[in-house]
C-alpha cells in the first residue's frame, strides 16, 4: 500500500482538528477508549456535543484555549491506503509550525469557515502551500451546516479562491464543501448537498495520484552511513546506508561519488538481509559498490552523466523560525540532506509579503515567521538541485551554532 502524507492548513477555528477527529472515527481508525474518554472531557467541559478535536489537540494549553499550537501528527490506515496527517496550527505567530508540518506533505488540506469566507490567513497558508510546491491542494469549505447547506455559499468561495489560485503554482486543486461536525462529505456522502457531485473527501485522498510526483529520472543518493559489520559473517562488507531522493538505481548502474569525482558501479542494493533488483524515492537501502572507492556520510551518489553541481553559493527563499531577525554577515550552521557545514548570509533581497505577493526590496532583515529570498555562501560545497525539481535535495535547515536550535528552512531556487 501506498502512503500519503497531507497537512491541514487554514485561519483559526476553521475546523481543522474537528476535521481530522472525523476523519479517524468516521474511518473506523480510533479505539473505543479513546472515543469514551473524548466523550467525558467533551460533557466535563459542558459541551453540547463530542468535541472531535480533542483527538488531536492534546496539549494543557491546546485544550485550554481551543486551539491548535504544536503539529499533531496521526496515523491511520483505510483497505486503499496508509496516511500521515500533520494537523497544524492556524495562527500566525505559529506560522513556522504550520511550514514545518507541510514540508514533507504531498497534499495541503486548507479549510475555510463557510460563514467566514477567505481569510488573510487562508490565503497565507495556500500561498506557502505553493512556495513549498505541495503538489495537491484540496480547498475544504467547512462549517455548511450553519450556511443551511447553501450552493450559493460555496460558489462564491469556490469562484475567489480559484481567481487567487491562478497567482500561485497549484498544480492541483479540488473544492469540497464539508461539515466535519456532522459529518457531511468527509467519510460519507451528504445528503444535504445533492447539488454537489464531486468526490467526499476521503475518496480523493485515497485516490490522488502521487506516485508521479517524485523525481524518478535524476538519480540522488545521499550518504548516510558506512556500513562495516567486522563480524565472521561479513568480512568485507561496505555498504553505504540512505535514503533515496530522487531517480531508480540498479544494480550495474554506473555512478559517481560527489564531491570527489570518483565513479563505479552499483554490485548490489540490499534491504535489511535481502538483495533487490531497483531502488526509487523514498526507499531506505544500503548500496555495495564494485570499487573500493571513498564514500563517507554527507557524500551523494548520482548516474556519471545526470549529476547535481556543486555549489557554494546558495540563492533560496527562507522562512525565519527565531525571534532575532536573520541578517546580513550572519553565519549559521547549514544541514543539507545529510551534509553538514558553516553559511554566511551575504545578502536579503527582498521580504515577500505573503498575503499579497509583494516584493518588499527595501527590507534587509527577515524577522520572526517572515518569508524572503537570501543569498547564502558556505563552507562546503552543497549538492543540491533546485527545489521545484527535488524537494529532498532542494531543501535545507539553518541551525544557531550556539544553541542547536532551528532557525530557517530553506528553499533553493533554480
Amino acid at each position: 500500500m501506498d502512503l500519503l502524507r497531507f497537512a491541514t492548513a487554514g485561519s483559526v477555528d476553521d475546523g481543522k482538528s474537528t476535521l481530522i477527529g472525523r476523519l479517524l472515527l468516521d474511518s473506523k481508525a480510533i479505539f473505543e477508549d479513546q472515543l469514551e474518554a473524548v466523550e467525558a472531557t467533551s460533557e466535563a467541559k459542558g459541551y453540547d456535543y463530542t468535541d472531535l478535536a480533542l483527538l488531536t489537540d492534546g496539549l494543557r494549553s491546546e485544550r485550554e484555549q481551543g486551539i491548535t499550537i504544536d503539529v499533531a501528527y496521526r496515523y491511520f490506515a483505510t483497505p486503499n491506503r496508509k496516511f500521515i496527517i500533520a494537523d497544524t496550527p492556524g495562527h500566525v505567530q505559529y506560522t513556522r509550525n504550520m511550514v514545518t508540518g507541510a514540508s514533507t506533505a504531498d497534499l495541503g488540506l486548507v479549510l475555510v469557515d463557510a460563514r467566514q469566507g477567505l481569510t488573510e490567513q487562508s490565503r497565507r497558508h495556500a500561498v506557502i502551500l505553493s512556495l513549498l510546491r505541495v503538489p495537491h491542494l484540496v480547498l475544504a469549505v467547512n462549517k455548511m451546516d450553519l450556511v443551511d447547506y447553501d450552493q450559493a455559499v460555496y460558489d462564491a468561495i469556490y469562484a475567489e479562491f480559484t481567481s487567487f489560485a491562478t497567482k500561485l503554482n497549484i498544480p492541483d486543486l479540488e473544492v469540497i464543501p464539508i461539515s466535519a461536525l456532522q459529518g457531511d462529505n468527509v467519510v460519507e456522502r451528504s445528503t444535504n448537498m445533492g447539488w454537489y457531485s464531486g468526490p467526499t473527501l476521503m475518496h480523493h485522498l485515497e485516490h490522488v495520484h502521487v506516485a508521479s510526483d517524485r523525481d524518478l529520472v535524476d538519480a540522488r543518493f545521499p550518504v548516510q552511513y558506512v556500513i562495516r559489520p567486522k563480524s565472521d559473517d561479513f568480512h568485507d562488507y561496505r555498504g553505504y546506508a540512505g535514503r533515496i531522493a530522487g531517480g531508480v538505481l540498479k544494480p550495474g548502474d554506473e555512478v559517481v561519488v560527489l564531491p570527489s569525482g570518483m565513479t563505479s558501479t552499483i554490485e548490489a542494493i540490499d534491504v535489511f538481509n535481502t538483495e533487490i533488483a531497483e531502488a526509487f524515492p523514498p526507499m531506505s537501502v544500503t548500496l555495495r559498490l564494485a570499487d573500493d572507492v571513498d564514500v563517507s556520510r554527507g557524500d551523494m551518489i548520482a548516474r556519471v552523466n545526470n549529476a547535481p553541481t556543486p555549489s557554494q553559493d546558495i540563492d533560496a527563499m527562507i522562512c525565519w523560525m527565531t525571534n532575532e531577525p536573520l541578517r546580513p554577515r550572519q553565519k549559521l550552521a547549514i544541514k543539507h540532506t545529510t551534509r553538514t557545514g558553516r553559511a554566511l548570509v551575504k545578502d536579503v533581497q527582498y521580504r515577500l509579503d505573503v498575503n499579497t505577493l509583494h516584493r518588499d526590496q527595501e527590507s534587509k532583515e527577515l524577522g520572526l515567521n517572515e518569508i524572503g529570498r537570501v543569498q547564502l555562501r558556505t563552507t562546503v560545497p552543497l549538492l543540491c538541485d533546485p527545489y521545484s525539481k527535488n524537494r529532498t535535495t532542494g531543501s535545507f535547515i539553518l541551525i544557531d551554532e550556539a544553541t542547536g536550535v532551528t532557525v530557517g528552512a530553506g528553499m533553493i531556487n533554480g
